[in-house]
C-alpha cells in the first residue's frame, strides 16, 4: 500500500489507506506527518480512535501529548487542531467513523473527508502512479 500525499491540504502528511467500510461509513488509515506540523482545525462527526506507532503529537486544545503506544478515543463531535511535537516523525493508526469537516478559525466548513473522498485520492493516486490498487472495501486480509 503507498503513502498517499494528504493534498490539497499538504503535500508533506501522508496516509497510507487501510480499509473503508462503506455501510459503516468508517476508513482506517495510518498517517504520517513530519516534525513540527499543524493539521487543520477540525470536527468530527462520529468518533475517532489513535493508536500512536512514532513520534509525539497533541491537540492545540488541550495539555496531554501523545506517544508511542498512546491510545486516543475522541468523541462524536469532538473539535480540535492536532500538532506534532518535537523533532521525530509521527505516524499514528486511525480508526474514523464518519465524516471529518476540515473549519475555518470561525466554525464554517471548509471540506468534508469521508472514506469515499480517501478511496477516491487512493484510486486517483494509484493511478497517476501506475499502481494496481488493492480492493480496501473487501472482506480480506
Amino acid at each position: 500500500m503507498p503513502w498517499v500525499p494528504f493534498t490539497p491540504y499538504s503535500d508533506k502528511f501522508f496516509l497510507k489507506l487501510i480499509k473503508v467500510d462503506p455501510i459503516r461509513g468508517e476508513w482506517i488509515t495510518l498517517l504520517k506527518l513530519p516534525p513540527y506540523s499543524e493539521l487543520p482545525l477540525h470536527h468530527h462527526s462520529g468518533t475517532v480512535m489513535v493508536s500512536t506507532l512514532k513520534g509525539s503529537w497533541k491537540y492545540l486544545e488541550h495539555d496531554w501529548v501523545a506517544t508511542p503506544g498512546s491510545f486516543v478515543f475522541e468523541t462524536a463531535g469532538s473539535r480540535h487542531t492536532p500538532v506534532s511535537v518535537g523533532e521525530e516523525e509521527v505516524v499514528t493508526l486511525n480508526i474514523i467513523q464518519g465524516d471529518w469537516n476540515l473549519l475555518s478559525p470561525d466554525g464554517a466548513v471548509l471540506a468534508i473527508e469521508n472514506w469515499r473522498s480517501m478511496m477516491d485520492r487512493y484510486l486517483a493516486y494509484c493511478k497517476k502512479q501506475g499502481i494496481e490498487p488493492v480492493d480496501v472495501s473487501s472482506f480480506s486480509v
